[in-house]
């Protein structure tokens, strides 16, 4: 072998670069040597966010004075919040400062948001007055909700960057890379479960045993642990090459497309510029394919003009995923219930484990945590080789079929979340205790089937979905792509929001208490989780149709691509 080819074979075949800009050396830089750090940083980042997070309705209620159904709108809002401002983070990330400096810049923010939540539960002044002590003033407030928004902006910039820097370290080229990807996804996910799993139950015993200040505080401890291990993996990291906006990319497609009213002509390739191959021409949303038809007069230098196919095919990509993200959002909204509705129904059941030690009921959720934590090495080491066996795929399940079997997995939590309160509020009124706010008879430990079903779900359908999203994204799109499934998180958190005002606003007619009352014993939470068992009833066959229309990208040589130029007629450029 040659010189030349050996320092190619040496190095990554999909344009990643080193910290010094370099070409990225193989045997120096990514795969499992640079992933640790990443995790590291996952792992800490997101016990920080769940330590301040998992039992944010009971300090809202205890500490700001809220009722049951404001309390759980104010969670669902700022979750919202947090899922959306990925968008941000993600265009920054593609567009300018690559996904390295993006991620280091929002963890900033983050510490400073927890920094001041910190302050604003134990500082003098700062901190809400106790129940009855006078009304939580302005300013108290505004400390607050200022610093909890901070830190919704930080982990913008922080969520959609993480994954898609993680899948960075892997070269799709190579084959063994490419197969470590999907294990990497895997792994990932369970990081972030295992800093959930020390925030639900440390971190939240602490806030309702030690104090809201030291129970804020650690978080802030632990986002610092997550910059330092991010940051000591630096010289191991590839990185890609921002790409430029990729909202200007898709413009472009869409204003060349406008301008062609029945053209003809050949499809314009124009330059190889994407890494990892060109993206193979596809026969739906033919519209579009006018943008990349080249006349006698066309300018191709132009993109407002002529767009290349593989850049008319990255707007198709998108344009395809977002059936497939839309049906995230209803399984979004009964993951939601874990920060709000079980917390609420948890609050009024025994927590005690023998004659002294409660469990509080936000720590339920290490369930949930403990589901991933052992769903996560069961699926990777046991249900993906049986599974390839029978199928003959490298993953066993495609990833659609993964996020189906999620689909219909999380409607049992809403089923076992329905029938425990059917449980509880014959248990009430058996007792006797339907105007008590005492502890009911029963055990806390009875809200654990539902915490876990969502963990088993979560293993299919979060995970499939996060590796779905990187691999169907176009190159130059891998953070929006991902920031955009985030944003069925978001939608999830609003929609449980809206159906929670809804709820409120018909159950309350003519004076009557409601669904969700501050005193739960009175009111019919059943219902509201019937409710949505029977929307994810309907969002899982309205998937199955979507999963069967959707098309993978495909990639394809440049000899290829110019063997598969083609003269087009006024018939194939009409919208399909």
């Amino acid at each position: 072998m040659r010189r030349g080819e050996e320092d190619a074979a040496a190095t990554t075949m999909d344009g990643t670069r080193d910290h010094a800009g370099k070409a990225a050396v193989r045997s120096k830089t990514g795969t499992w040597k640079a992933c640790p750090f990443i995790l590291g940083n996952e792992c800490c980042e997101r016990l920080a966010y769940y330590g301040m997070s998992a039992n944010l309705v009971n300090y809202m209620v205890e500490r700001l004075h809220q009722g049951n159904a404001a309390a759980a709108a104010s969670v669902n809002n700022w979750s919202g919040t947090c899922y959306v401002m990925p968008l941000v983070g993600a265009f920054l990330a593609d567009a300018y400062l690559g996904r390295y400096r993006t991620i280091a810049a929002f963890m900033a923010l983050y510490i400073a948001g927890l920094a001041l939540l910190t302050m604003s539960a134990s500082v003098p002044g700062m901190k809400p007055p106790p129940a009855d002590g006078p009304p939580t003033g302005g300013g108290q407030s505004a400390a607050f909700y200022v610093a909890l928004y901070l830190i919704a902006l930080g982990t913008g910039g922080i969520k959609p960057c993480v994954s898609s820097f993680g899948a960075d370290q892997f070269d799709d080229a190579d084959p063994r890379e490419h197969r470590s990807k999907a294990s990497f996804f895997n792994w990932f996910y369970m990081s972030i479960n295992v800093g959930a799993l020390v925030a639900s139950s440390v971190l939240v015993w602490v806030q309702m045993n030690v104090g809201w200040g030291w129970g804020f505080g650690a978080p802030a401890v632990a986002m610092a642990v997550a910059v330092a291990s991010f940051l000591l993996g630096s010289r191991l990291y590839r990185h890609q090459k921002p790409g430029g906006s990729p909202l200007t990319r898709m413009m472009q497609v869409v204003v060349a497309a406008a301008r062609k009213g029945h053209p003809t002509g050949r499809l314009y390739e124009g330059e190889d510029d994407n890494k990892s191959g060109r993206l193979a021409h596809s026969d739906q949303f033919r519209w579009l394919d006018r943008a990349a038809l080249v006349s006698g007069g066309d300018d191709v230098g132009n993109r407002w003009r002529v767009c290349p196919v593989t850049q008319v095919e990255e707007l198709k990509a998108v344009v395809r995923l977002l059936p497939v993200w839309a049906s995230g959002i209803v399984m979004s909204a009964v993951y939601s219930q874990m920060s709000t509705m079980f917390v609420l129904q948890g609050n009024t059941l025994d927590p005690h484990i023998g004659n002294s030690f409660k469990i509080p009921s936000a720590s339920l959720s290490i369930f949930d945590t403990l589901a991933v934590i052992a769903w996560v090495p069961l699926y990777d080491r046991l249900i993906v080789p049986a599974a390839r066996r029978f199928t003959g795929r490298p993953r066993g399940f495609t990833q659609l079929q993964r996020m189906g079997i999620g689909l219909a997995i999380s409607v049992f939590s809403m089923v076992a979340a329905g029938v425990l309160e059917v449980v509880r509020l014959r248990v009430a009124a058996a007792h006797g205790m339907l105007d008590s706010t005492a502890y009911l008879p029963l055990s806390i430990f009875w809200q654990v089937p539902q915490y876990f079903i969502i963990g088993a779900a979560e293993v299919f359908a979060f995970i499939g979905q996060i590796d779905f999203f990187y691999d169907q994204a176009p190159d130059g799109m891998r953070s929006m792509c991902t920031a955009l499934s985030l944003t069925s998180s978001a939608l999830g958190n609003y929609l449980s929001t809206l159906l929670v005002l809804i709820v409120t606003a018909i159950s309350t007619r003519r004076g009557a208490l409601g669904w969700i009352p501050d005193n739960l014993n009175r009111g019919h939470l059943d219902y509201f989780f019937w409710l949505l068992a029977a929307l994810s009833v309907i969002n899982f066959f309205l998937y199955l149709w979507i999963a069967k229309w959707y098309r993978c990208k495909t990639t394809t040589t440049t000899a290829t691509a110019v063997a598969q130029t083609q003269t087009k007629d006024d018939d194939a450029t009409s919208p399909s």
